[in-house]
């Protein structure tokens, strides 16, 4: 039984696209947040430490709910309309899948300005939008932002 289970684990963390995914925007965003350290030389050990405790959690977090998925057979998929649920192409969501695309969105948030501090392209809407939302919902931009235009002008 244990054995099984095991089996049916490894091959639901495997064939999981939404997991994969995950990973791959932990490991550009922790690529771009080295980049932007490189950038402005302020490599600093502790947000280096506290960043991949934070990007383990996630990971771990997702694996430990695949595997709670697995014993209760969670479908959350009906708190997603179905149009978004057919561009990603699920048709379950269990805890694993919907915990990982929240986990998605935030990295994307911080690859995003991660972006636009290391000077890569990144549209002048989607800059104005990354912007102005983590002016709303964080302190961390709008100084790194004025620090960079100020460089970019000299």
């Amino acid at each position: 039984m244990k054995i099984e289970f095991l089996y049916t684990f490894a091959n639901a963390m495997t064939s999981s696209v939404v997991f994969k995914f995950l990973m791959l925007v932990v490991v550009l965003d922790t690529l771009l947040g080295v980049l932007r350290a490189i950038k402005y030389r302020k490599f600093n050990s502790s947000a280096g430490i506290d960043g991949a405790i934070r990007k383990v959690a996630m990971l771990v977090s997702a694996v430990a709910l695949m595997a709670a998925d697995l014993l209760v057979h969670a479908n959350v998929a009906f708190m997603i309309p179905n149009e978004y649920l057919q561009v990603i192409g699920l048709t379950k969501v269990g805890l694993c899948e919907l915990f990982s695309l929240l986990f998605i969105l935030y990295e994307c948030v911080s690859i995003l300005k991660n972006m636009v501090l290391c000077g890569l392209p990144v549209s002048a809407k989607m800059r104005d939008w990354l912007e102005e939302f983590l002016k709303d919902m964080t302190t961390e931009l709008p100084e790194e932002t004025e620090e960079q235009n100020q460089i970019e002008q000299k």
